[in-house]
């Protein structure tokens, strides 16, 4: 589609969204302002920030190589090419006037130019060129990180060709894994727009409510189905100093009458700590920093800091507990009237407030300010989704007691979402409802769930019944930790296959494991009939799953690790997004795989070396360090991901689409796979691996905990005498539990365990 692309700037943002399109499998010229001493030591210096960032900018380190560095002087000539120019300089309107102009006597007349501005309108642009630059000129608005963020704010001029808007949709949507909002050329577009409101709405309210900014975040965070940094915290995580920037920047052209003027005027406290240095994470600290190697939070009236808390409120509590047993975890943070619940009324009503107030100014369809927040914020759900859980009525009632008018769209009785015809629909600014628009070939569970009824359903998951006689899995515990609970539906699944069973949810993580809670609990009760009860159902599930009688398809997004990826090894086929995470991680806290993941893993070696003692080594090196990998092409030298069986998805929103379809081409004479022959190592596979581990821990690799956990990993694949010989699948799920449980009974183990649930941290011992 194509051909030649070119990203003009070389900062944060250009680097990144060269590094998309390059892992898209796209070559991208990157271009930046000549050095005196080396001319392209800026883009050279972004192509090695791009390749030792961490979370990784690229899926691969080769994929630097479709990256081409340059500058502005010597490769300015190369444009005449080009087909897709993407300029993300300095937010200068004068710069980036000078920078068309320039390209205009250089580029072709269908090459398109589009600018990453995340706040300059495009009349103001491109008010000085020519008409036939002006309907070639759009506004991609990414978002940081590229890679990982969702969003792409696509927003045309009056002059704008609608099928160039049309064609760089289609591109990022299917090429760069980008969920595409349309926007108008309003002011802040609409992410940015009641993003940054509310987490200035957050400040004001936490301050006018006393509250400490520990209980501010934990309150406007994941009870609101925001991400856990919640106000504060994200606010250290992007930049204090680049916050109040933005913040100056909405509020210049924002218009006079607009509700951002109230809370987005300069702050004497930002501003103090601006000239203190304390500006966030890269500026050793900000609201909340490390002294003497424990966290501090600042006090807001008086700028000291303290001890942070880490007590959460017991609205918090309440919510989480009202949101794993399905229930609405909005309702628990409103009720009372203690400073905490009035916060969160507050808030509550002023931002859904604000983002009604929208509806028809900067977009036409609700379902786009739901789709910008959610993409680009990461919100669980978008502000309408909110306001129809509440209640029209309840959010102006919130608006009322905080001292605000409620805009025209709240003050209509129907809901925003609704169901016609069995179908989700959404209304308009005009008050009529229409079907939810999504592109061809995009599903959203979230979404297609409300149009279904389960089968069967529990507090951690549910089995759904699709169109052609197929079934999907949905974990929805909360963190999608795995439970007995979980298992049992996929056990159901599994019993009542239909034609195909398709595992898949549509949180921002699939999985990242098996509820470590209640190991704990176990462990500390010294329940190891009950561990062992837990691991065996586990086991009975996975395998069940596995020799059903249709084929099983896996479609994990973000992390999917520990017992989530269990399941997954046990499925015929994933069909993976590109950003997720696979792996087995059990042996950081002290642990290792029993459900199967050893097994599965040893066998997956075996199929690549055939040999048995190069497939013990290579899995007790995975398994033993913990290995995972952070995209496909990581995970494919683990053998997590397997490019004869597997195919990953740039845009998650595709990921039904694509496992559905592959489960029809599975289940075209689709026979169960037979148990496979196996075998225990022998050899001196076990005093090589002793050796090892020694030599690691002499030299300080290792800790001596960290032997024990190894050796024991070891014993499920190895045999004790040093024969090798035969052994079934259930005898090596029966060894992976032996030894998960003689961990399990060590005080190493246990105190890792406890130190990562209680004190957010992976101890060594």
């Amino acid at each position: 589609m194509f051909k030649n692309i070119v990203v003009i700037g070389a900062g944060t943002m250009g680097s990144g969204i060269a590094g998309q399109i390059a892992n898209a499998g796209h070559k991208v010229l990157l271009l930046d302002l000549p050095s005196e001493d080396q001319a392209n030591a800026r883009t050279e210096a972004a192509l090695k920030r791009l390749l030792k960032s961490d979370p990784p900018a690229l899926m691969h380190k080769r994929v630097a190589d479709n990256i081409k560095v340059g500058n502005t002087r010597d490769d300015f000539a190369a444009l005449a090419s080009a087909d897709w120019i993407i300029e993300a300089v300095v937010e200068r309107l004068d710069i980036k006037q000078d920078l068309y102009q320039r390209l205009d006597e250089v580029i072709p007349d269908t090459c398109i130019v589009t600018s990453n501005t995340s706040t300059i309108p495009i009349s103001l642009l491109i008010e000085k060129m020519p008409a036939s630059f002006q309907q070639r000129f759009a506004i991609t608005h990414y978002f940081n990180p590229v890679r990982y963020m969702r969003l792409l704010e696509l927003v045309s001029g009056e002059k704008s060709d609608p099928k160039i808007i049309d064609k760089l949709a289609q591109f990022n949507d299917q090429e760069l894994g980008k969920g595409v909002v349309r926007c108008g050329d309003t002011p802040g577009f609409l992410g940015n727009r009641v993003g940054v409101f509310a987490l200035q709405v957050g400040i004001d309210e936490a301050i006018k409510n006393n509250l400490s900014i520990e209980q501010a975040d934990a309150l406007m965070g994941r009870p609101m189905g925001i991400p856990k940094t919640g106000v504060f915290g994200l606010y250290d995580l992007i930049g204090i100093d680049l916050m109040a920037d933005v913040v100056r920047s909405l509020r210049s052209i924002l218009p006079e009458g607009d509700e951002f003027h109230a809370v987005g005027q300069e702050s004497d406290m930002i501003n103090t700590m601006i000239s203190q240095g304390l500006t966030g994470e890269k500026g050793g600290g900000g609201f909340y920093r490390d002294i003497d190697g424990l966290r501090h939070a600042r006090v807001l009236d008086s700028g000291e800091y303290r001890l942070a808390s880490d007590a959460l409120p017991a609205s918090a509590n309440a919510a989480a507990t009202a949101l794993a047993e399905l229930g609405e975890p909005l309702l628990p943070l409103v009720q009372g009237n203690n400073n905490e619940a009035q916060f969160s009324r507050n808030v509550l009503g002023r931002v859904l407030g604000y983002a009604a107030s929208l509806l028809g100014e900067v977009t036409d369809s609700a379902q786009n300010i739901d789709d910008a927040m959610k993409l680009g914020f990461n919100w669980v759900r978008g502000p309408f989704e909110m306001i129809d859980a509440l209640g029209n009525e309840t959010v102006c009632g919130y608006l009322k007691d905080a001292g605000f008018d409620a805009p025209t769209a709240l003050q209509q009785a129907e809901p925003f979402y609704s169901l016609v015809g069995g179908h989700l629909n959404v209304r308009h600014s005009d008050g009529q409802a229409r079907p939810v628009a999504l592109p061809e070939g995009v599903v959203r569970f979230s979404m297609t769930r409300r149009e279904l009824t389960p089968i069967k359903q529990n507090s951690s998951a549910s089995l759904f019944a699709l169109d052609d006689d197929l079934r999907l899995v949905e974990f929805h515990s909360k963190a999608n930790a795995l439970t007995d609970e979980s298992m049992e539906i996929v056990l159901a699944a599994a019993t009542d296959p239909g034609k195909g069973i398709l595992v898949h949810n549509d949180a921002q993580h699939y999985s990242a494991g098996v509820d470590l809670n209640e190991f704990l609990r176990l462990i500390d009760a010294g329940d190891w009939d009950g561990i062992d009860y837990f691991l065996a159902r586990f086991q009975h599930a996975v395998k069940a799953l596995k020799y059903c009688k249709a084929p099983v398809v896996g479609a994990p997004s973000g992390l999917a690790l520990g017992g989530g990826y269990e399941v997954l090894m046990h499925c015929d086929s994933l069909i993976v997004h590109s950003n997720s995470v696979l792996g087995l991680v059990e042996s950081a806290v002290g642990l290792l795989p029993s459900g199967g993941g050893v097994k599965e893993t040893y066998l997956r070696w075996y199929a690549i070396k055939g040999d048995w003692s190069e497939a013990a080594w290579n899995t007790w090196m995975n398994i033993g360090y913990g290995a995972s990998g952070s995209s496909p092409a990581m995970a494919e030298r683990l053998a997590y991901f397997r490019p004869e069986a597997d195919d990953a998805v740039m845009n998650r929103d595709r990921l039904v689409v694509n496992a559905t379809a592959k489960l029809k081409e599975l289940s075209t004479g689709y026979t169960a796979p037979v148990e496979p022959e196996l075998m225990l190592c022998g050899g001196d596979i076990l005093e090589r691996m002793s050796s090892f581990m020694d030599e690691g821990v002499a030299r300080g690799d290792f800790f001596p905990h960290d032997k024990t956990v190894a050796m024991h990993i070891a014993a499920v694949i190895c045999s004790d005498d040093g024969d090798t010989q035969p052994v079934t699948e259930d005898e090596l799920y029966a060894r992976e539990r032996a030894e998960f449980i003689k961990l399990a009974k060590t005080p190493q183990t246990r105190a890792r365990i406890h130190s990562m649930l209680h004190e957010a941290n992976l101890i060594r011992n």
